[in-house]
This record gives C-alpha cells, sequence and structure tokens, in this order.
C-alpha cells in the first residue's frame, strides 16, 4: 500500500499544473435523514469527468511514441485523452462504441482527435484500438486497468484528503474499476471505500462473486460510462484484499439521484456521475448512528447535452 500511495504521490507531483482542484462541499440536501453528506465535485474538471487525471499521468510519465496515442472509451475517457494529447501536441485515435451518445462524440470531436465509432459496446471499441495499437504503434492508453490510470485516479483522493477530508466512508461508482481503484490505492483500509453500481453494468459485484474472469451484458442508464464488461484486475485484486462492500442499483434510482443534483444543488451530472449518491438517497447504504459520509460526483457529460 505504501508503494500506492508513493506512486499516487508522484502523479499528483507530475500532472498538478494540468488539472483542476474541484471544489468540495457539504450539504444536508441530499441524504434521507438530513444529516452532513461530504461531497467532491469532480464533474468540474477538464472535460466533465475525473478521466483526465489518468490520461496526462499516463502521457506524462510514458514515452509517446510519433504515431500518438489510442484509447478506446465509453465517451468520458476517450475525451480525457484527446484533451491531455491536444494539450501536449500528440496525436490521438479515439474509438468509442455507438452506445457512447452524440454529446460525447461532440466533445471528443471537439479536441482535433481522430475519433472511430465502432457498432457495438466498449469491448468492441477496446478490441479495435489494440488492433490500431499493434498497425500504427501507438501508445495504448487504457481506460481503467493501467498503473499510470490507476495512479492518475488515485490524486482524486489525495487532493480530497488535502481539502481536509474527514469522513469515515467514501461511496464510488464503478464501471471498469479504475477510478476505485485509485480510491482503494491512496485510502489503504484506513477508510472505509463502499463501491456502487447500476444495475446494468456490475462488473465488482458479478467478479466478486463469481471470480475476476466473469463477463456482464453491459445495458442500462449508465452505460455509456460505466460500461465495462469485465472489472480490471487491478481493482478486483484490491476490492478482494479489502473486502469492500458493493452495492448495485435499479436504474430508476440512478435517474433520482441525478435529478436530485439538479434540483437541490442546481449541479448537472451524468447518470453515471450520480451513480455513488444513488446509493445515499435511496437508502442502500444507511450509514451506522455517527459515522461520517462522503460522495464522489464524477462525471458531467449527460446525453442529449441539455444545452446542445
Amino acid at each position: 500500500m505504501s508503494d500506492w500511495r508513493e506512486r499516487i504521490d508522484a502523479a499528483a507531483e507530475r500532472i498538478i499544473e494540468r488539472v483542476r482542484r474541484t471544489p468540495v462541499m457539504t450539504t444536508r440536501a441530499l441524504a434521507p435523514d438530513n444529516f452532513p453528506v461530504d461531497l467532491k465535485l469532480e464533474q468540474m474538471q477538464h472535460t466533465g469527468s475525473f478521466k483526465v487525471r489518468g490520461a496526462f499521468n499516463t502521457l506524462l510519465s510514458s514515452d509517446v511514441p510519433a504515431a500518438g496515442v489510442v484509447a478506446a472509451s465509453g465517451g468520458n475517457h476517450g475525451a480525457a485523452v484527446a484533451y491531455a494529447a491536444a494539450k501536449l501536441g500528440c496525436r490521438a485515435r479515439i474509438f468509442v462504441p455507438e452506445l457512447a451518445g452524440a454529446a460525447k462524440v461532440a466533445l471528443i470531436e471537439r479536441t482535433g482527435a481522430d475519433l472511430v465509432v465502432v457498432p457495438g459496446t466498449y469491448s468492441e471499441a477496446l478490441a479495435a484500438a489494440q488492433a490500431w495499437e499493434i498497425e500504427s504503434g501507438a501508445l495504448q492508453v487504457h481506460a481503467y486497468d493501467a498503473p499510470a490510470t490507476v495512479e492518475g485516479q488515485g490524486t482524486l483522493f489525495r487532493e480530497w484528503e488535502s481539502q481536509g477530508l474527514d469522513a469515515d466512508t467514501v461511496l464510488v461508482a464503478v464501471g471498469g474499476g479504475g477510478l476505485i481503484a485509485g480510491a482503494m490505492a491512496w485510502f489503504g483500509q484506513y477508510r472505509k471505500v463502499v463501491a456502487v453500481e447500476s444495475e446494468g453494468c456490475a462488473t465488482l459485484a458479478t467478479a466478486l462473486a463469481n471470480g475476476p474472469d466473469a463477463e456482464i451484458e453491459v445495458s442500462g442508464v449508465a452505460a455509456n460510462a460505466l460500461g465495462a464488461r469485465r472489472i480490471g484486475r487491478i481493482c478486483y485484486d484490491l476490492a478482494r484484499r479489502q473486502q469492500i462492500e458493493a452495492l448495485v442499483l435499479p436504474d430508476a434510482e440512478i435517474v433520482a439521484a441525478q435529478r436530485l443534483m439538479w434540483q437541490k444543488l442546481r449541479q448537472l451530472t451524468e447518470p453515471a456521475g450520480a451513480t455513488a449518491l444513488a446509493a445515499l438517497a435511496s437508502g442502500a447504504y444507511r450509514p451506522e448512528h455517527g459515522e461520517r459520509v462522503a460522495v464522489l460526483i464524477c462525471g458531467a457529460n449527460p446525453s442529449p447535452d441539455p444545452l446542445g
């Protein structure tokens, strides 16, 4: 664990001039019993998600070839890699599945990256990206299951602590597992980390029940952000070691949490961005008496784009 923390420290120093220090707040407006909840508003990060942290860390810690970089993504990771590549003067080719949605496709296109839309889901986009990596020699920037990605996402939780995080428990959404792997890598076992998944993208809960190679059929409102078929091995190994709890929620509760963020705080999120909050707002996660809870809000790219 100390090794992970040292690597996250190094990543934070590497990317500090490239990412936003996103705001935190405490509110009583979101939990059923009006108890205080700490939030980190990472949806205000560049490109609308935490993904730029891992993208910048990967590019800044690698020798990027003349062929540039390649990434597969449901949307947010692709936008982050494309943004980081543009800022660092690298070529980028991004493969996304059809379900990425017009808003995320447009976000990637605005960076100037070479965008390829692939029939199917994230898995098909990943296969196409891997084929391009072999053909071109481009550097693959994995969305979640690579040490540099996890280290970059871990800087989010390091930053949160530096902003005075005082929670016993942190709720984090899970797709492929890069974000929550960063949380587990940084916090170790001295803060409780709870995984929250949508019922159509429950990779971690499925793997914890059936083994690391278990796959799911991706579906649901958060599929274009959380839609990996299999949990990343880094995440799986950390989750098994730390024996974390994985909650699976129906789409209706996630949409309700997304709406709650807008109605109560005027914060716009995509379904994946509100997934962790849904566990608390719905009562699926019930804190013990005196337990202090924090929720990461992680994405702000709903589809369709409400402002076009």
